[in-house]
């Protein structure tokens, strides 16, 4: 995926792709690696490349994203049903066909545009529903089989086809998260520094997921797998708001900006944010532009130390304020973090905020901890603090160089000082874990550090020496739940043909069980079994694997393997977490589970 490309719509890489005839097919993955390679030039909304001395690829992209095939040209012999319009396509960002009020995308009317409601439609229009979430189940199925090494432009543009499906058939959420599969795919391919395994297979999860449910679905809860095509924004009179912090977004979607956090006089929380098409350039130049909403010239850096008066105020779902034609904004004093209001958002017991972000809230954490120093990992150094006796291991929020996360981290992991207030954003997982966004400057805790935004110097700490990490964390015995999860997350890179060829290590399935996981190794031979059934036609053949059967079977261990993690991770913290169904998930029966 090549960040110097507009975004394009899921339909017009379907369309280029599909147009092309089989020989063509087979060299577009070759295609896409060559292109990218070429030097891309943006004047306005148009990107020119130039695919040899005589022939430029153009992109007309009005209002940042292409959003119809014959806005990609080329002047080859073969265009329009040429390879390099295919790969220009398969090689850019995925752009949004409908936004979703996601805090990380760009801003959205505030006008609501909804799914129909539950039960709307005639049966042609249920069967039209149950058929796109067949296509999309299908063509995840398939991204799963060949995996990240196999799933080339082919493969990901039937699924952005099916995307597209989804999308007209008034199942938004499916669509989306077919999307995001692609995304990740691409990052993956493509070697991106953002790319995350785990984030591939939670997306390949939740729309094989989606897909499995919705043909069964009924009342609130064929409305919720429905989703919306944009979130309402809702009337809310009159606030005020004091600045928490400001933090960069950059995504592996190709869009990047920055988003600025708020509270009311109650705790509530409101973001204003600024995200577009771009890189790392824009996520921190965005912090220096005015936000948008009514007159106010605050930039975001200055919304998070300062405050703001809003009337007319529209809010979405998620807390993110609207900026239409009605809302009017002034400035407004600013609070410390430790005076009223902004002072009781930290009052509140870790345990109970790791709780609401397990089941379902928001997973922002303010936590009062004691930096205790930089422990080393194999993605970097991290800080270990202590929380009121509990050990949590804060680590960076983005590794792009460009961004200052991480030499922040390790100057605050040396700063010496005592108990200090920061803002993170929780990590699943079997030890306590989040993401460093904000802290309290190491000299004065009147003042706070954007540790995304802004840079700490040398003279900032009150030693100025920054010593090396000198601990490493404890390697404990790893909860056998890794035996399962590893599996899981190799039939993402490697698709079925690793855990064909793999099979089951002798005492994987009995050691989950000892531990008190049968479920767990029950689940585990099942993925074995499904990966190596092939069957033969009379001649001896191999015939096609069973997609839907493979598919099946990893999502039933990604979803168990996602329970019994969230049931670790509230255990860790001391918090409670509940499953899909409401029902806290039952704890494994043995201490080794726990990582110590």
């Amino acid at each position: 995926m090549s960040p110097d490309l507009p975004p394009v719509v899921p339909s017009v890489t379907a369309e280029l792709v599909g147009a092309l005839p089989p020989r063509l097919r087979k060299r577009l993955d070759a295609g896409v690696t060559k292109l990218v390679a070429r030097p891309a030039v943006r004047d306005g909304d148009t990107v020119r490349i130039a695919v040899d001395d005589d022939t430029d690829l153009v992109l007309h992209a009005p209002g940042g994203a292409v959003t119809r095939a014959d806005a990609i040209r080329c002047g080859c012999l073969l265009a329009p049903d040429c390879l390099h319009r295919a790969a220009a396509a398969s090689a850019a960002p995925v752009a949004d066909e409908a936004p979703a009020g996601d805090p990380e995308k760009p801003e959205t009317p505030d006008e609501p545009e909804t799914a129909p409601a539950a039960g709307a439609g005639d049966d042609a229009a249920n069967a039209g529903r149950r058929a796109a979430a067949r296509a999309v189940s299908d063509a995840a199925a398939a991204v799963l089989e060949a995996g990240t090494d196999g799933a080339g432009a082919v493969l990901q543009a039937e699924l952005l086809h099916a995307a597209h499906t989804a999308r007209l058939a008034g199942l938004p959420r499916l669509s989306a998260a077919a999307v995001a599969v692609v995304t990740g795919v691409r990052a993956a391919r493509s070697g991106d520094p953002g790319y995350r395994l785990t984030d591939l297979a939670g997306a390949l999860a939740g729309v094989l997921g989606v897909a499995h449910r919705l043909p069964h679905a009924t009342g609130p809860e064929l409305t919720g797998l429905r989703g919306t095509a944009r979130q309402p924004y809702r009337p809310d009179g009159s606030l005020r708001l004091y600045g928490l912090f400001s933090e960069p977004v950059l995504t592996a979607t190709g869009y990047a900006g920055a988003v600025t956090w708020t509270a009311d006089a109650e705790g509530r929380l409101y973001t204003v944010s600024d995200v577009a098409p771009g890189g790392p350039a824009r996520a921190t130049g965005a912090a220096d532009r005015a936000v948008r909403i009514g007159d106010t010239s605050l930039t975001h850096r200055e919304l998070s130390r300062a405050g703001l008066a809003v009337s007319g105020a529209t809010v979405s779902p998620k807390g993110r304020l609207g900026a239409g034609a009605g809302v009017r904004a002034v400035r407004a004093s600013g609070v410390a973090w430790r005076a009223e209001p902004l002072d009781r958002l930290w009052a509140e017991p870790a345990a109970e905020q790791v709780s609401r972000a397990l089941n379902g809230g928001r997973d922002l954490l303010f936590l009062e901890v004691t930096p205790v120093g930089a422990v080393r990992e194999t993605a970097g150094d991290c800080l270990l603090a202590d929380c009121d006796g509990l050990s949590v291991l804060l680590t960076t929020a983005h590794d792009d160089p460009s961004l200052p996360c991480r030499e922040n981290l390790r100057l605050l992991a040396a700063a010496g000082r005592g108990r200090l207030r920061i803002v993170a954003r929780l990590v699943p997982g079997p030890f306590p874990r989040a993401l460093l966004l904000a802290a309290e400057h190491p000299a004065d805790p009147d003042a706070r550090v954007d540790l995304g935004l802004d840079r700490l110097q040398h003279a900032d700490l009150p030693g100025g020496v920054v010593a090396p990490p000198d601990r490493a964390l404890p390697a404990g015995d790893e909860a056998p739940l890794h035996l399962l999860r590893r599996r899981v997350h190799q039939a993402v890179s490697g698709g079925r043909r690793v855990l064909a060829f793999a099979g089951d290590r002798p005492g994987d399935g009995a050691r989950l069980r000892r531990a008190g996981l049968a479920t767990a190794g029950d689940l585990l031979d099942d993925l074995h079994a499904a990966a190596a059934d092939r069957s033969r036609d009379v001649f001896g053949r191999l015939l096609p694997a069973d997609t839907d059967r493979f598919g099946r079977s990893w999502l039933a261990a990604a979803v168990y393997t996602d329970a019994v993690e969230r049931a670790l991770c509230a255990d860790a913290w001391g918090a409670t977490a509940t499953g899909a169904g409401g029902a806290r998930p039952r704890r494994p029966r043995s201490t080794e589970v726990r990582r110590t």
